[in-house]
């Protein structure tokens, strides 16, 4: 039994359809970032960092979402997630890690500035430019790295949930995603999926 740590609407999304795509046998628990749960002692022994998504294995907890979607894609390998050449795994490696460091930390400076400054003006200026970098970053997804149908081609892979939440984060953020047919096209492709309506029912909710 794998259990996952999530709250809506966060990046745990992705690691919530990936489990639902492996049709993996689970469990989830619901860390409310309103009422500040993920900064319990509780949630502290099991993830120190104090985020989420965390994935508890039979070897322990896993943090991360680009490793949490591969271990679970790796422990189901019936579920086809994962290209089976190095040089494509390699490409999806690249594709979640940038979503994981540029993207994600580009969306995060509307809403985390204090992470980074404790000035009020620098937080601000943090916020303004998120509209900015988050449209470069839509504009480089579009352009050159969402090969389509889905990210890496033909094969549905773990980066198609994880561009999911980026599409959303996108729209969050002021940005004109009608700029980007293929990331719309692409959403509205994914959202088709079972796994995916029955994911999105729960964090909707």
């Amino acid at each position: 039994m794998l259990t996952l740590y999530y709250s809506k609407n966060s990046c745990a999304f992705a690691a919530h359809v990936v489990l639902e795509d492996a049709k993996a046998h689970y469990k989830v628990i619901h860390i409310n970032l309103q009422k500040d749960d993920q900064n319990s002692a509780t949630y502290k022994k099991i993830n120190a960092k104090q985020r989420v998504p965390t994935l508890v294995t039979r070897s322990g907890p896993l943090t991360e979402t680009p490793a949490i979607m591969v271990y679970i894609a790796q422990e189901h390998p019936g579920a086809n997630l994962l290209p089976s050449d190095n040089f494509g795994f390699a490409e999806m490696q690249s594709f979640n890690n940038y979503l994981s460091s540029t993207v994600h930390v580009a969306h995060a400076h509307k809403h985390r500035g204090k992470r980074w400054s404790k000035d009020e003006k620098s937080q601000k200026s943090m916020t303004e430019k998120v509209k900015e970098n988050m449209t470069s970053c839509g504009e480089l997804i579009e352009g050159q790295l969402l090969k389509g149908p889905w990210v890496l081609g033909n094969q549905y892979t773990i980066c198609d949930p994880y561009l999911a939440v980026i599409t959303r984060w996108l729209k969050d953020d002021g940005v004109n995603i009608l700029k980007f047919p293929r990331i719309m096209e692409h959403n509205q492709r994914f959202q088709e999926r079972d796994s995916a309506k029955k994911i999105i029912r729960i964090h909707n909710s």
